[in-house]
């Protein structure tokens, strides 16, 4: 199936390389969250795919058309921009329509198109509210009901929710993905927010240094990282040196690793696991030696700190799970090779 497709997508300011040599493909009704650090390419890379900035190479192409030199105003995508740009002199109605107005959509078309967002998006009684006496979360939904007037064939969004309040946040996230599944549309989305990203997305894109450093479903970036950077950016690891022995085997602080294997060719490697994959057990053989440095209880879960050949190794746990020990206890660490992820340095 056809979507959108880049390729070999950079872009230069000068000497700065903000996005270098991007491909990725996009399935039509896919949504896809691009999610990285401050400065690794994110926004440069979605106002290309919006037209907004000339990509210094690459193509970008839509159903196999190439739409990197088509104007951003012929390319029928809606977007939404982090300081929603509402007209503050237009009403809810005069916004949403904006677009169709200067398309010379008819007055009864508009007003019909109007009344058929503002639905979409519960805010059926707001057409002549001024844009000035609505709340965050409701000028966002005005937002996305301007971008969407036109039915565009892609709908971008650059930081959205980053105004709001932690609630209110959370409630729109749920409101952005559920408008998507019933619209069907491709939507990309802009942002550094991780736990926005893994709940709403088909595909994460991890990016970093202007290079995608994996694309996929946020269940398989959770599990299985690409590297350590994914592994370090997403959510909490743990991450620990691997060696070999002389039999070619896994060793982690001492101890050979049953069942784990270094990438060909790798003499020293990094080993990542989540902090609710790590078990704590009584000291034995075979069982990382580790001392418990300190124990942070959230009500809902507990955190061990455990200092294991001079690394902090963290287990979360239950409070029905919580071990009973204290800090400056002895303690062993078992890592389940099914949950380790083993990443060239």
């Amino acid at each position: 199936m056809s979507g959108l497709t880049l390729q070999g997508i950079s872009k230069h300011f000068g000497a700065v390389t903000a996005v270098d040599d991007v491909s990725l493909t996009v399935p039509h009704g896919t949504f896809v969250c691009l999610l990285g650090p401050s400065g690794c390419g994110k926004t440069t890379l979605l106002r290309m795919i919006a037209g907004l900035e000339n990509p210094s190479a690459g193509r970008i192409l839509l159903d196999g058309a190439d739409m990197t030199a088509v104007p951003t105003h012929k390319r029928d995508f809606g977007m939404v921009f982090q300081s929603l740009a509402l007209f503050p002199h237009l009403d809810v109605s005069e916004n949403v329509a904006y677009a169709l107005r200067i398309r010379g959509v008819a007055a009864e078309e508009r007003r019909r198109r109007v009344d058929e967002l503002l639905s979409l998006v519960h805010l059926p009684d707001y057409a002549q509210r001024p844009v000035s006496k609505l709340s965050g979360g409701q000028r966002q939904r005005v937002a996305i009901a301007r971008a969407l007037a036109v039915s565009p064939k892609l709908f971008l969004l650059d930081e959205p929710l980053s105004a709001l309040d932690a609630k209110l946040r959370e409630a729109m996230q749920v409101e952005l993905r559920q408008l998507q599944q019933k619209l069907g549309i491709t939507t990309i989305v802009v942002t550094h927010d991780q736990r926005e990203a893994m709940t709403m997305a088909d595909m994460v894109v991890v990016m970093g240094e202007g290079r995608i450093r994996q694309a996929a479903s946020p269940i398989e970036i959770y599990r299985r990282p690409a590297d350590t950077f994914v592994a370090g950016f997403i959510g909490s690891t743990n991450l620990l040196d691997v060696g070999c022995d002389g039999a070619g085997r896994a060793v982690v602080a001492g101890v050979v690793m049953p069942g784990l294997a270094l990438p060909d060719g790798a003499e020293r490697a990094r080993l990542s696991i989540r902090p609710e994959d790590v078990q704590l057990a009584a000291p034995a053989a075979g069982r990382l030696a580790g001392r418990v440095t300190f124990l942070r209880d959230l009500g809902g879960t507990i955190e061990t700190y455990v200092e294991v050949a001079g690394t902090t190794v963290v287990a979360v746990s239950t409070p029905r799970e919580r071990p009973a020990v204290e800090a400056g206890a002895d303690i062993g660490v078992v890592l389940p090779a099914e949950h380790c992820v083993v990443l060239r340095q």
